[in-house]
């Protein structure tokens, strides 16, 4: 076999289901393998190369498994940029196949010809060029293992097009594949034992404990120890943005999110109060910790940070516990030790926090339905919110559906899903995302949440949810602008211009005719009665429908944001307050 047909085989073994990818002049030769080879990947035709690996993102974030992309060389490659930098550092195992200039056109001017490592290795957890054919079942392995080992994070292959059509060797070359690294994490790490004891001695020591769970939770598939260890010890849990999920909205300990974008001030309220703060699979940046104020920095609150990732522990806070492990296993040991004569009493710290919790929602109640016009953001979030099947796969980008999604919707089921790419916050994410969703779990209805900008950045991409006619619900936050940024002005510079804001909108268009383009079932939504009507019918069916839907612009009345509230003189812990800028 050649080349080619040899990555082909090593991707099946690997157990490789789906390959996002958009075709050109140096991919011939693996495209004619993906045709050729039996039980090849399913390739997807995507409309952009940032479009794929946002697909290839979404799958991993929701499989386990190692989302694989792959592109041309030159403009293909710079064009993955964007994408492979955010599932680098959101944790989230990525291959992208470069498939490269031939190597004798290496250093000659040769069309398209670009250093791929040098692009790619300070944004990515590795990046290698295959040099001979011989050597690419070693690069495809080390591929995997880096993918999945460890913190898992992308990969960048830079495959040269004629290595691909040479010859594999007959002799000194295997195709043998790692079964851990199928997956991610490949390979589980537990922490040491004395950690393990002295860790749940300080929980069990504490008044007032309280658990934040972070993306790592997740991606470790932590939720379920994380929540039998909080039902046994009577422990909150807040969770940051990219930790949702982590533990029902509705459970009795669920006590919101945490950080500047949709907090709740409940959460807020618990982790400022808190005597003990144990962090899992987060990184203690500046919007989990409301930039390094919450937990006081002064060392009042005792700190356990578990982190599969020893570079992480201690890296922005004094850490009293340092317990590096799984998440998942940590946790699972952790419980392991509460003993069994103990007594699960109900704590009042978390009664007093569930107190303020419903306060929050008994004031918010009557905003969420409020059938003002246009429609508030939070009402289009709150009507999702009775129409969602369960279970089901939000994906929102960055911009105005992130702090309504974060702070009101609600997921009742264990294995429903809120995506958001929050890293970089990069626009254009949702839309290709959930192609990568349905992929992932093509029984589970995919929801994709997005503004004006995001549409604008991946529109092509509705082509693509057309021809592989994939059920997604695409809900766009029609408000005629950049939204966030427009907001973000009025916050930070007011007076520029008549109203303090720059070359921030657009023009006020209908845009479920976009959609209908691509023949897209579509709604055009400007009254809290067309939506009902529209998610009743949208959820009924088996087919992509696009809600175009006109809402307030997060720049005329400011959103939870808590940086933002702070600046405009507004106290983010107050329950019901509307800011307008």
């Amino acid at each position: 076999m050649n080349g080619a047909e040899a990555l082909v085989k090593m991707l099946i073994d690997y157990g490789v289901e789906v390959i996002f990818g958009v075709p050109g002049d140096t991919n011939v030769a693996f495209y004619k393998a993906l045709m050729s080879v039996e039980g090849a990947p399913r390739h997807i035709m995507c409309r952009d190369e940032r479009s794929a690996v946002y697909m290839a993102d979404c799958y991993a974030r929701l499989s386990g498994k190692p989302g694989v992309a792959e592109c041309p060389s030159g403009a293909g490659a710079m064009y993955a940029l964007p994408g492979v930098a955010e599932a680098n550092k959101s944790s989230v195992p990525l291959i992208l196949l470069v498939n490269d200039i031939p190597q004798p056109g290496v250093g000659r001017g040769t069309l398209t010809e670009l250093p791929i490592e040098d692009l790619f290795r300070s944004i990515t957890k590795h990046a290698e060029s295959l040099n001979r054919v011989g050597k690419l079942p070693e690069v495809v392995r080390r591929a995997f293992r880096k993918a999945a080992g460890g913190r898992p994070g992308a990969v960048v292959l830079s495959l040269p097009e004629d290595l691909l059509y040479e010859t594999m060797p007959s002799d000194g070359v295997l195709l043998h594949v790692e079964e851990h690294c199928r997956r991610a994490p490949s390979y589980r790490v537990r922490p040491q034992e004395h950690d393990l004891e002295t860790a749940i001695a300080s929980i069990l020591g504490a008044d007032r404990p309280i658990i934040v769970a972070g993306g790592g939770a997740n991606r470790s598939g932590a939720a379920e120890a994380i929540t039998a260890f909080a039902e046994r010890l009577d422990i909150p849990v807040v969770t940051t943005i990219t930790g949702q999920g982590v533990i029902r909205d509705d459970h009795r300990l669920a006590t919101g999110i945490i950080g500047d974008n949709g907090f709740h001030p409940h959460a807020i309220w618990a982790l400022a109060r808190a005597d003990l703060v144990i962090y899992v699979g987060c990184r203690m940046g500046s919007v989990a910790t409301m930039n390094w104020k919450w937990p006081s920095p002064q060392g009042e609150t005792r700190i356990i940070q578990i982190d599969l990732d020893p570079d992480t522990i201690a890296n922005t806070y004094p850490i009293d516990l340092p317990v590096v492990g799984d998440a998942k296993l940590v946790m699972e040991d952790l419980l392991e030790r509460v003993p069994g004569s103990l007594a699960a009493d109900p704590r009042a710290w978390v009664d007093e926090i569930n107190v303020k919790r419903a306060e929050f929602w008994d004031v918010m109640s009557p905003l969420l339905q409020e059938d003002s016009i246009p429609l508030r953001p939070e009402r289009v979030i709150e009507a999702l919110n009775r129409h969602l099947p369960a279970p089901c796969h939000v994906v929102s980008d960055a911009g105005t559906p992130t702090p309504y999604s974060t702070r009101f919707l609600r997921l009742h089921d264990p294995r429903s899903k809120l995506v958001i790419p929050r890293f970089f916050g990069g626009l254009g994410y949702a839309i290709p995302a959930v192609v990568g969703a349905y992929f992932a779990a093509p029984k589970l209805r995919p929801v994709a949440l997005f503004g004006d900008g995001s549409l604008g950045m991946s529109a092509g991409e509705l082509e693509t949810l057309a021809r592989l006619n994939i059920p997604a619900v695409l809900i766009h936050f029609n408000n005629a602008c950049f939204g966030w940024i427009k907001a973000l002005q009025r916050v930070h510079a007011p007076g520029n211009g008549n109203d303090g804001t720059f070359s921030v909108d657009f023009g006020a268009y209908d845009m479920s005719k976009l959609a209908d383009v691509y023949g897209i079932r579509s709604y055009r939504i400007e009254t809290p009665a067309q939506l009902e009507t529209a998610l009743e019918e949208a959820f009924s069916l088996k087919e992509p429908c696009f809600l175009d839907v006109a809402v307030e612009s997060i720049a005329d009345r400011l959103p939870p944001v808590f940086s933002w509230l702070t600046k405009v003189g507004v106290d983010p812990g107050a329950v019901g307050t509307q800011a307008r800028i």
